[in-house]
């Protein structure tokens, strides 16, 4: 009797080891996640830009997209504030497998803005080489975007007032071994091919009625239309503070804009960056 039960508790024991083992969850393999960084100014900023709609529709899970863009900033004004300060601190923070900084300025860059305007023979040049150099000093990779284009027309042309500075950032980014996301040209060949009266569809306000007479004609006319606040969620009416506001112009996007200029930044990345093609959705 003795030596049953001793054979019966051994094989008891075995059988809670054997069931203990099963229960144990094999090691989880550690996910492997990149981040992406947003560099610019309103046309890529919230609000006003491509960059929301880029990191809610074109990036997978594993993608971590941060927008740092912010309205009316130049290659001088966006460091001379801060914000670059921040985007470099942010490149450092996480276990992320890599870490990529897409830089997309030039806008503001252009003469007639005090505290922005840079040269672009000398300053505007630097600030990028600048730029591309840092992020690389803090172990991530930059992408240079050419400046999205204005939707203002002359005579059934596109005014491309802003080609002087693209040809300046793919200069770099060929000079330096940059990935560069050409959405200058993308822009161009959209927006011309759509025409002044249907490529008023990205702003962020409805043309007034005059206006889109005028753009069927060929030729845009000045966007001095009053902005249009988005509606208050305060019962008494109250505007809240720092509230958006939206207004036509011929270079800010609505969310028609931003989607469609977002898909056209995902496809140029997915090429531009391999190593990013299976977490970019276009």
């Amino acid at each position: 009797m003795r030596l049953v039960s001793a054979t019966l508790a051994a094989a008891l024991l075995a059988a809670a080891g054997l069931a203990s083992a099963q229960q144990t969850p094999p090691a989880a393999a550690p996910i492997r996640a990149d981040k992406i960084i947003l560099v610019g100014d309103s046309t890529t900023a919230v609000q006003s830009g491509w960059g929301s709609s880029f990191c809610s529709h074109h990036v997978s899970s594993f993608i971590a997209c941060v927008n740092l863009a912010r309205g009316g900033r130049s290659t001088l004004s966006y460091r001379a504030e801060g914000s670059w300060d921040i985007a470099l601190a942010e490149m450092k923070v996480g276990r992320y497998d890599g870490v990529w900084v897409l830089v997309q300025l030039g806008h503001n860059d252009q003469p007639g803005k005090p505290g922005r305007s840079t040269d672009i023979a000398t300053e505007f040049p630097a600030n990028l080489r600048r730029y591309v150099e840092e992020i690389r000093a803090a172990g991530a990779h930059p992408v240079l975007l050419t400046p999205l284009t204005r939707r203002a027309f002359k005579d059934g042309r596109l005014l491309d007032d802003l080609r002087p500075w693209a040809d300046v950032i793919r200069g770099i980014a060929n000079d330096m071994q940059v990935p560069l996301v050409d959405l200058h040209a993308r822009s161009v060949a959209a927006v011309q091919a759509l025409g002044p009266a249907q490529s008023m569809r990205f702003a962020q306000a409805p043309a007034w009625s005059w206006m889109y007479a005028a753009a069927q004609t060929g030729t845009t006319v000045d966007h001095d239309a009053p902005a249009l606040p988005v509606a208050s969620p305060d019962p008494t009416g109250r505007p809240l503070l720092g509230q958006p506001k939206r207004q036509f112009d011929y270079t800010h996007l609505g969310p028609e804009g931003a989607d469609f200029f977002a898909a056209i930044v995902a496809d140029e990345l997915s090429h531009a960056v391999p190593e990013l093609r299976e977490r970019i959705y276009p």
